[in-house]
């Protein structure tokens, strides 16, 4: 796959972590004339993403879109997509690319059989789940008649069970097999559920902190100690090399490991 194309590139969760790394890497990639869209909560954090962007590659443009995906209307993420295309039409792009990185990993102070709060299931699965299908049916309709690259950032976590993830599991799990679905239906868009490995994150630090489980603190406070846990550069570099290659199924999961 040539990422060098004029491209329309649309990330979520992009303020830090591996969002902010992924839009800051693919920005080198994709040709000039490209548009760049960030999307997250926190304005500040799109900011200085948007500043590392363009200080890399000053022939693209980047847009910010302050949002909460936990709370967002389909309208507020029609009007963002509809905001960020100001002065462009869907058709002056090549590809639309979108990388559905935003995500949380919900309380892992509890075991599966203590999770009887109906209201934290449904805000949780507004965030990780319902926001992230609602938004990409809209950039699938926006954008029908061009090129699309659709990546979902998954887990590990989405094909195997951890104790205390529950949360986590089965929101990664559900928005894996939406994706799964998307691949089989759409033969001409492609798909890719990359997982991205053992990241040194706030979230990573938040399980190695809290997790309910000993075995699972253990083992991601072993990993910190040994410096086996991956940075966000580390996994980025192997995302972009899995695009590159192209040589996964439409839908497959993608390890950084594989």
């Amino acid at each position: 796959m040539d990422l060098n194309k004029k491209t329309y590139l649309l990330i979520t969760g992009a303020s830090r972590g591996i969002g902010r790394t992924m839009a800051i890497e693919c920005s080198k990639k994709i040709a000039p004339g490209s548009l760049v869209v960030l999307l997250a909560r926190s304005e500040s954090g799109l900011n200085k993403t948007k500043d590392q962007i363009s200080s890399n590659n000053k022939s693209i443009i980047v847009r910010t879109i302050p949002i909460d995906l936990a709370n967002a209307q389909k309208s507020e993420l029609q009007k963002a997509i509809l905001t960020s295309l100001e002065g462009y039409n869907a058709k002056d792009f090549e590809r639309a690319l979108i990388i559905h990185n935003a995500g949380s990993l919900g309380d892992s102070t509890k075991l599966a059989k203590e999770l009887d709060d109906i209201d934290y299931w449904v805000d949780y699965y507004k965030l990780n789940v319902f926001s992230v299908t609602v938004l990409n049916a809209v950039f699938m309709k926006e954008f029908q008649d061009i090129e699309k690259v659709v990546v979902n950032i998954t887990s590990l976590c989405g094909i195997q069970p951890f104790p205390s993830l529950s949360y986590y599991c089965s929101g990664k799990a559900s928005r894996e097999m939406y994706f799964k679905v998307l691949a089989s239906e759409e033969p001409n868009v492609v798909v890719l559920n990359y997982s991205p490995g053992p990241v040194d994150t706030e979230m990573f630090h938040e399980i190695q902190t809290n997790s309910h489980d000993e075995n699972l603190r253990s083992s991601f406070t072993e990993q910190l100690e040994k410096r086996t846990v991956l940075t966000t550069e580390q996994t980025t570099a192997k995302f972009l090399s899995v695009l590159e290659a192209n040589k996964f199924k439409s839908g497959d999961h993608v390890d950084y490991f594989d």
